[in-house]
């Protein structure tokens, strides 16, 4: 297999050449590469490491030297699955968000007047993110910080200044008060955001819900990839890493975008389940 200057996949059995619909996508392969892999509209990003061998790879089975099954798949029935997954997850976010509020109600109630015995001060705290398609949206959570928290100057330190810019987050944050540190540990703050699922801003399972500014100083050019997907209260990176892969790496992106690629409903299912487990384990949640 090799690449022309007219962007051909070149076989001894085919040839195949893509269109301008759609984006670059890069892989690396071992042998008889193909590093400027060109996908075309509707077809699903594979993370694809060999083309070589017959083996499954991304979860596409090649033959030695030939363009991945996807590839030649017809486009309505791409448009079909991709349309039967979209009505399927928001199926799902409204029937599990109504009935997690409803059978919860109790709880909500409880840790509103946890919060509130607190210190005092609001139950909830509303912060504004980016949505699908660029759409401002304001996500409420359990307030976790202390009074006047966005008062960055006045509470940090100028290492954990320069950390909040470079991250977005901060170890051992001190605007965190003593109820919060539970909170967010047990990940019980983010209650509130089922309300979000219910009336459709969010997904049960997607890309975390970035600041405005925070998306386009580290996402670049991706995005609005990364906007072409509803965000979500549980996650890809979130489930996979979430403290331990971060942005300065390019760890945290390469996961988000990952799951744009790739979501499925197999995929979500697989991320609800480990954040489950990782909640229990009290794996990132700080």
């Amino acid at each position: 297999m090799k690449v022309d200057g007219n962007k051909r996949i070149v076989t001894e059995k085919k040839v195949a050449i893509t269109t301008n619909k759609t984006e670059y996508v890069r892989y690396e392969v071992s042998s008889s590469v193909v590093t400027d892999y060109r996908a075309t509209d509707g077809y699903k990003d594979m993370a694809l490491r060999s083309a070589t061998g017959g083996r499954v790879v991304g979860g596409v089975e090649w033959d030695a030297g030939s363009a991945p099954a996807a590839f030649y798949a017809p486009k309505k029935k791409r448009a079909f699955s991709r349309g039967l997954y979209a009505f399927a997850k928001r199926a799902f976010d409204i029937v599990s968000s109504l009935v997690f509020l409803v059978a919860f109600s109790w709880l909500y109630l409880i840790l509103a007047l946890v919060v509130k015995l607190g210190d005092g001060g609001k139950v909830f705290y509303f912060h504004e993110r980016v949505g699908k398609n660029g759409k401002t949206i304001r996500i409420p959570k359990f307030r976790t910080m202390k009074k006047n928290a966005d008062k960055l100057a006045d509470m940090l330190t100028p290492e954990q200044l320069e950390q909040y810019k470079r991250e977005y987050k901060i170890d051992n944050d001190p605007r965190i008060t003593k109820v919060g540190k539970f909170l967010r540990r047990t990940s019980l703050d983010e209650l509130p955001q089922i309300w979000s699922i219910f009336i459709g801003q969010l997904s049960v399972v997607g890309p975390r819900p970035l600041m405005r500014d925070e998306l386009s100083e580290k996402y670049g050019k991706d995005a609005d990839k990364l906007l072409s997907v509803k965000p979500g209260l549980i996650g890809y990176w979130a489930s996979h890493g979430r403290s331990n892969c971060t942005y300065e790496s390019g760890e945290r992106q390469k996961m988000e975008l990952y799951y744009v690629d790739n979501r499925s409903a197999w995929m979500d299912t697989k991320i609800i389940f480990k954040t489950i487990a990782g909640v229990i384990r009290r794996d990132g949640a700080m």
